[in-house]
């Protein structure tokens, strides 16, 4: 707790005052931190930010809000060495009650006041999220034009050439020659299976939507993994119980997180490797569903966190767009799908990658009974 001098101090700070007055109308959260990293002051953008009042997180110490090994606390012991502020972005900061937040942090001294420092937490803006989200559905689109462009000029000839091959195979004396007709036919297959992939992103027709539990969803890409592909991945849930029902399709959500989930468990070390699927409800922004003038409100968050070695930086840019991939054998696809059905939901995805911690958060909307605003 602050010595009972720092809090003498702060408490006469009042609202009207100029100092409490310009605090209270920022729209970024800022809290007064006492040198043993108790928490003094908050201005009711961080009552917002954290979901609680003043009386609880006043008194309370900053490592209850985030994680010990959060790069929160060696912000402000940096700042307490060095007597000078100091700025970090992309920062994470998470916890059940918020869930997940990438923000910019500014904290400086604040020596007239008991040696605190103040700290300000600017979340990323949602024009940002929004923009973002726009590229995404930019790239399923540009997969659209390109699946049916192959239909119609590849599928055909390699129907032909298919058929060739075939009469080759029964003609053919030698198991050598057998073997190359073979491999014409099981790649001509291969190629076909791909455009049939991708004719999944020319479907433009709305989704049928319904009142979806998210943790039924979660449970079953869980289970369908952990007896599959996700063998040797140690799960953790980190599940808010209260969320109420997504407005979407169940088929096309368990896709989502299947795919999700699939990639997290390939990029996990074969020894430790861990994925943490995690919910939370926060207020989040309101994106227009395609095909439709209604907005829906996008607050209920899930991510999907692993902790292999990162997302290559010269493809993060990319990353949703078709056929970019990490992956030795990938097409490349799977990403883009996703963002496709994300979209589809007017929904919003994004991800945040760093060596041994990368997470894909989904803001879904919520079903309100029909009421869309």
């Amino acid at each position: 707790m602050a010595g009972p001098a720092v809090v003498s101090q702060v408490r006469r700070l009042r609202p009207q005052t100029d100092m409490t007055a310009v605090l209270a109308a920022l729209p970024d959260a800022v809290l007064l931190v006492a040198p043993d990293n108790s928490i003094v002051y908050v201005n009711p953008a961080a009552e917002t930010f954290f979901a609680a009042g003043a009386p609880v997180l006043c008194g309370a110490q900053v490592t209850e809000l985030v994680p010990e090994d959060s790069p929160v606390a060696a912000i402000l012991a940096q700042v307490r060495r060095s007597g000078a502020s100091v700025s970090e972005e992309e920062v994470a900061i998470e916890n059940p009650r918020i869930g997940a937040h990438i923000v910019t942090l500014q904290a400086a001294p604040v020596s007239d006041i008991g040696n605190t420092i103040i700290l300000s937490i600017h979340e990323r803006s949602i024009a940002h999220k929004i923009d973002r989200q726009l590229v995404h559905r930019g790239a399923a689109r540009s997969v659209t034009a390109m699946a049916a462009m192959l239909a119609h000029e590849v599928k055909n000839p390699l129907s032909g050439i298919r058929g060739a091959a075939q009469l080759l195979e029964g003609s053919v004396s030698s198991a050598k020659d057998r073997e190359l007709t073979r491999l014409i036919c099981d790649e001509a297959d291969r190629i076909v299976k791909l455009v049939d992939r991708m004719e999944v992103f020319s479907d433009a027709r709305p989704i049928e939507r319904q009142a979806v539990n998210i943790h039924q969803v979660l449970e079953h890409v869980r289970l369908v993994a952990q007896n599959g592909f996700a063998r040797h991945v140690k799960f953790d849930e980190n599940y808010d119980p209260s969320l109420p029902p997504v407005l979407g399709n169940r088929d096309q959500l368990v896709q989502v997180f299947l795919n999700l989930v699939k990639n997290a468990a390939e990029a996990v070390p074969e020894q430790g490797g861990e994925i943490v699927i995690s919910t939370a409800y926060r207020h989040g922004i309101r994106m227009a569903i395609p095909g439709s003038e209604a907005r829906l409100k996008l607050p209920l968050v899930v991510g999907i966190q692993d902790n292999g070695a990162g997302i290559p930086e010269d493809i993060r840019a990319h990353l949703f767009d078709p056929f970019v991939t990490s992956k030795i054998n990938g097409t490349g696809l799977g990403l883009a799908l996703v963002a496709k059905i994300i979209g589809d939901h007017g929904g919003v995805i994004e991800f945040d990658s760093q060596p041994r911690r990368t997470i894909f958060r989904v803001m879904l909307p919520i079903d309100e009974g029909g009421e869309q605003g």
